[in-house]
């Protein structure tokens, strides 16, 4: 009896000790790891809206507390001067969540473009989505509507993908949603 307690206080010891370190070594990692999240997710992302700026989005990123919980924003800038901003928003694929990161020119008025961050759609049909010949309907596009063909609107769905196509524009929509309700918080960031 008394050597089994031993065995139970010794792996007590050594779990105690494994989760303490786990938790330790994930405590100081997290920034280094959200930093690469955003390095290598949302940087390409962005470099498929924005082809013309000379700061750092990923670094110059600013967060925006919403009601339905917060928004990071990454700003595109020229000599000082801010030219767009994107921020991403999630959609219903076929996979799962279709993550778009949408950009908008500082009038509001119309779309940047977009780019896709987060797609486990079918190979072939549903991963079209992150193809320039889906993504480059968005360029220039008014945020008034933005639908696709078959629901009166101009935006092409990809044959075959329509449950992705889908997300993609509600992504569209969730960020359009988004982008009135904290233009002017974005535009008193940057712009002041």
């Amino acid at each position: 009896m008394k050597e089994m307690i031993k065995m139970v206080l010794v792996l007590s010891l050594f779990c105690g000790l494994s989760g303490l370190t786990l938790s330790t070594v994930r405590r100081a990692t997290s920034e280094r790891m959200e930093e690469q999240v955003m390095t290598y997710v949302q940087g390409p992302a962005l470099a498929e809206i924005f082809n013309d700026y000379d700061n750092n989005p990923v670094k110059d990123r600013k967060t925006f507390d919403l009601p339905d919980g917060p928004v990071t924003v990454f700003p595109a800038m020229k000599g000082g001067k801010l030219m767009g901003v994107a921020f991403e928003t999630f959609g219903k694929g076929f996979g799962g969540p279709v993550g778009i990161m949408v950009g908008f020119n500082t009038d509001g008025a119309t779309l940047a473009g977009i780019g896709t961050t987060t797609l486990k759609e079918t190979p072939g049909l549903g991963m079209r989505l992150a193809e320039p010949e889906f993504r480059d309907q968005f360029r220039g596009h008014t945020t008034k509507s933005v639908a696709l063909t078959k629901n009166g609107g101009d935006i092409a769905a990809i044959a075959g993908a329509t449950i992705s196509s889908t997300g993609g524009v509600a992504a569209v929509n969730q960020a359009i949603k988004i982008f009135q309700q904290i233009k002017d918080k974005i535009h008193a960031t940057w712009t002041s």
